[in-house]
């Protein structure tokens, strides 16, 4: 895994490689609670994951409802697991890791004070 640097320095980009399940999902969750304490949202870089199970799927879920979690480039594994689930109605999911940093827009509403 690695994190690279993103355009938004809010929102770094972890990109893990390689199988993600029960044995191996503990360091990706390590990095995304160090990186989620110090950036209100990050960006993972998916495109590089060939197998991930339901141990990596509930790692997302848990991220995403503590923080700004956005799935970029989702390798073939990752979108298959994600439509089957039907998680991907669920987080945010963009076609690359620059689409993923594209600032969103403010909604009525939204706390403005920083």
């Amino acid at each position: 895994m690695s994190t690279k640097d993103s355009a938004d320095p809010e929102l770094p980009v972890i990109a893990p490689r390689g199988d993600l399940d029960a044995e191996t999902v503990p360091p990706l969750a390590d990095e995304l609670e160090s990186a989620g304490t110090l950036h209100p949202g990050l960006v993972l870089d998916a495109e590089g994951i060939e197998f991930a199970d339901s141990s990596f799927l509930n790692v997302l879920l848990t991220f995403h409802r503590r923080t700004d979690l956005r799935v970029a480039a989702p390798s073939p594994a990752v979108a298959r697991l994600l439509a089957i689930t039907g998680t991907d109605t669920v987080l945010s999911v963009y076609p690359s890791v620059q689409a993923a940093q594209v600032p969103r827009p403010r909604t009525p509403g939204e706390d403005h004070t920083g």
